[in-house]
């Protein structure tokens, strides 16, 4: 077991405890707080399989921007316990069914999946960095990319003229 195959399990067991700590936290904002964790694992595992630009890209945008977006809003709304509605014990038991019934799912749908050469390829390859990203943009690509840009330049005007009202 090398170096990458410990990395790879770490940020596995990081990832799949902050989401669990994410959905069971009481607080909103302990539940944001995990989030990020869980970003920052994800992005451990971008750069991991050679994705740096993706994995980076991941840290700015989730981690950075949006949570912190979530974080404001989640303070400005100012939820209190006392305002919170009580949930009764039928919808915890309606809830402890739907989430039994997922479970069984899962694992009725993985039973016979077999799995072969699970092994860890980090570093292989130069799919996700920068330079192969803006050659598939530009070339193969360049009419969607246009296309999405006056999509965005449209809503940035939208939100401007109805921010003006």
């Amino acid at each position: 077991m090398n170096v990458s195959d410990i990395l790879f399990y770490f940020l596995s067991a990081l990832a799949i405890g902050s989401a669990i700590l994410v959905v069971i936290s009481r607080s909103p904002i302990y539940s944001v707080l995990w989030l990020i964790v869980t970003f920052f694992a994800i992005s451990g595992h971008y750069i991991m399989m050679n994705a740096q630009f993706l994995g980076i890209v991941n840290l700015i945008v989730y981690a950075g921007a949006i949570m912190v977006l979530f974080l404001f809003v989640i303070m400005l709304i100012n939820l209190n316990t006392d305002a919170k509605p009580q949930k009764g014990k039928w919808l915890r038991l309606a809830g402890t069914v739907a989430g039994g019934c997922l479970l069984l799912v899962l694992v009725a749908a993985l039973k016979n999946t077999e799995v072969k050469g699970m092994g860890v390829q980090v570093g292989t390859g130069d799919i996700g960095l920068i330079n192969q990203l803006g050659k598939a943009l530009f070339t193969e690509y360049v009419v969607p990319f246009e296309i999405s840009s006056i999509l965005f330049l449209s809503a940035m005007v939208g939100a401007v003229v109805i921010g003006k009202k």
